[in-house]
């Protein structure tokens, strides 16, 4: 698990604008505070969530929240090791077989479902364009559930400044009920009445939104890391030579990152 930088500085540098305003412009900080209005907007935002899907992907979307300081596991360096697997996966297919192949290979716990469906895929004799079908299904399949706590997420983020609206008009109203013809109570119950709105458009564009956007690129990343292992999969599956898997698969990398061993046909 590697800590991703750049969202941790995005994070920091929002909350700190916040802050800043805050303290150069009043010395009551307190002021900021409501627990009651706190509990309105996100307990307001995880109702509606509940509502609105099943409770196993909001509790995705929450670890999903958590994550968002992560970085992806796919990027470039991770694509050419997947690279040089595959030509090692051809040679050993090309000398000895798809069982010696089976034998060998032992795909980690933590392996993406999509490298360890196309695995059985190959070991069962699929090939050409009814493999690729296959391949391609499973990796719909997996993207779109996957992208399915990015939506709750998307959701929250939009239902928790209307919950924050909410909680500013129930505190209104009380504050009007408890006037009692007191002019002078307005400035601070109105201030009061507005923090639950300030809560919950914090809530939606520094921690709902982003965590949702992060989520988005990383699965954006791993379906170009998925449709390179079809290609290769494929590849494999037809007799490719080792030279030819590299050559297709390095159209797809960055050529900072291509694989350039040289192999023989």
């Amino acid at each position: 698990m590697h800590i991703s930088l750049s969202a941790l500085f995005g994070f920091i540098l929002g909350i700190g604008l916040f802050a800043s305003a805050v303290f150069f412009n009043t010395d009551n900080y307190l002021m900021f505070f409501s627990l009651s209005s706190l509990l309105m907007v996100i307990g307001g935002t995880i109702a509606a969530a509940m509502i609105s899907y099943d409770g196993r992907y909001v509790a995705l979307a929450f670890k999903e929240i958590l994550s968002t300081m992560v970085s992806s596991k796919v990027n470039p360096v991770k694509l050419y090791e997947d690279v040089g697997e595959l030509i090692d996966w051809s040679k050993i297919i090309r000398t000895q077989g798809l069982v010696k192949l089976e034998r060998i290979i032992e795909l980690p716990d933590e392996e993406t479902s999509f490298l360890n469906q196309s695995f059985v895929f190959l070991l069962s004799g699929y090939k050409g364009a009814h493999l690729y079908n296959l391949l391609q299904h499973s990796r719909e399949s997996i993207y779109e559930s996957n992208m399915r706590p990015a939506k709750v997420l998307l959701t929250m983020a939009s239902t928790a400044p209307a919950f924050g609206m909410v909680g500013t008009l129930v505190g209104l109203i009380i504050m009007l009920n408890s006037m009692e013809g007191d002019p002078s109570k307005i400035g601070g119950g109105l201030a009061v009445a507005l923090l639950t709105t300030l809560y919950g458009v914090l809530m939606a564009q520094l921690v709902l939104k982003p965590a949702a956007r992060k989520l988005e690129h990383k699965q954006d990343l791993e379906a170009q890391r998925n449709l390179i292992l079809t290609e290769g999969i494929v590849l494999l599956s037809e007799g490719a030579t080792p030279l030819v898997i590299q050559d297709t698969m390095n159209s797809y990398l960055h050529p900072n990152f291509q694989f350039r061993k040289v192999t023989k046909h």
